[in-house]
């Protein structure tokens, strides 16, 4: 087992908006296309950045030491995709998605994956009504604007399968239906990597809508000390745990209007060009084989486009798209298994193919 998949270990995600350069590299705004929607603004973009700094800094008063993880959760939420977090029990990761979503002010809905979870439980189902002799809809849980899916890898591949719609499409389909889900949707989705008994493999069609994947680690001592004065400390009068006493910095209506606006920042034809040259060498690596699709392509860009929104920038930067291309990809990398067994990870896969794809 590599550094890069010991459970429980510090993230090892290379997301820091301070490396993020305040130049172009290539393609800044002035090589942008005129078009009907207008690219967005610098205004635009340091509202989104203020916004979002003060949302990280309410969630770290909850979860302690782990702002860099915060930081992935609202990347993935303004790029509009959903979180995977594969680490052990009890690092937080249940705590992170609650934060989130009280911070944010949105609807959650949590649901226990387990093997007598059916697809049912989660996209809801038609109940006959006696009182009218006919049937009704009656919504589940993914209904909702934060959804956790806790432990998601101990319910049968038929279950975790009642997702895929909703995840890539923003919709759930029943009985001949189709019903939308409210914006912002997001999905934070914990998995837990060392329990093999009574828990499934994800399906890689799953692992694919995911647009990042992340771990929380331990704590650093310090870290851990705040922690156990909090959540062991007394709550206060009226309040039934510490994140009743969490403050909202944002609404949701506010966050979607940041997800659209996100998807205006601009990015240049040689950004394109970048991103799917490195998809194609992940495609082609000798020690591959199931590289990047083009979903992952997508979503690379997408995450680019949110690093940059979130230091205040208009335009995607090639540092952006090295920044977030670790946690972006690093799940949906499949080694041979010559490289498994020599010790190999998708973290340093995807570490060669940055060395040896040029920017340009």
């Amino acid at each position: 087992m590599t550094q890069d998949d010991a459970p429980g270990g510090a993230p090892h995600d290379e997301w820091n908006p301070a490396r993020s350069p305040g130049t172009p590299l290539a393609g800044g705004p002035e090589d942008a296309p005129t078009s009907a929607l207008s690219p967005l603004t610098e205004a635009e973009a340091q509202e989104i950045a203020a916004e979002a700094e003060a949302v990280v800094a309410e969630i770290s008063t909850v979860v302690e030491g782990k702002s860099e993880v915060a930081q992935i959760a609202l990347l993935v939420l303004l790029a509009g995709g959903h979180l995977l977090i594969e680490d052990i029990p009890g690092v937080g990761k249940t705590m992170l998605a609650k934060t989130l979503a009280a911070t944010l002010g949105a609807e959650r809905h949590r649901i226990q994956f387990t093997p007598d979870l059916l697809p049912g439980d989660v996209t809801g189902a038609s109940i006959f009504n006696q009182a009218t002799s006919e049937f009704e809809f009656r919504r589940g849980a993914v209904f909702t604007q934060i959804l956790l899916a806790d432990e998601i890898n101990r319910a049968s591949p038929k279950t975790q399968s009642a997702l895929l719609e909703a995840m890539e499409e923003r919709q759930v389909s029943v009985d001949g239906t189709t019903y939308e889900l409210e914006e912002p949707f997001m999905v934070v989705a914990t998995a837990n990597p060392v329990e093999m008994e009574g828990t499934y493999r994800l399906p890689e069609a799953q692992r694919d809508r995911f647009l990042a994947q992340t771990s929380m680690g331990y704590p650093i001592h310090s870290a851990e000390t705040r922690m156990l004065a909090a959540q062991a400390g007394p709550v206060p009068e009226g309040d039934r745990e510490i994140l009743d006493a969490v403050a909202r910095r944002t609404t949701p209506e506010r966050i979607a209007a940041h997800v659209r606006a996100v998807r205006r920042v601009h990015a240049s034809p040689l950004i394109l060009d970048y991103v799917v040259r490195l998809a194609d060498a992940t495609r082609t690596h000798p020690q591959v084989t199931l590289g990047a699709s083009p979903r992952a392509a997508v979503h690379l860009v997408r995450a680019a486009k949110a690093h940059a929104a979130l230091v205040g920038r208009t335009f995607v930067d090639p540092e952006d798209v090295r920044a977030v291309i670790m946690p972006v990809w690093r799940h949906r990398m499949h080694l041979t298994p010559q490289a498994l067994s020599r010790g190999g990870s998708a973290g340093e896969l995807v570490d060669q193919v940055l060395r040896s794809t040029s920017q340009t």
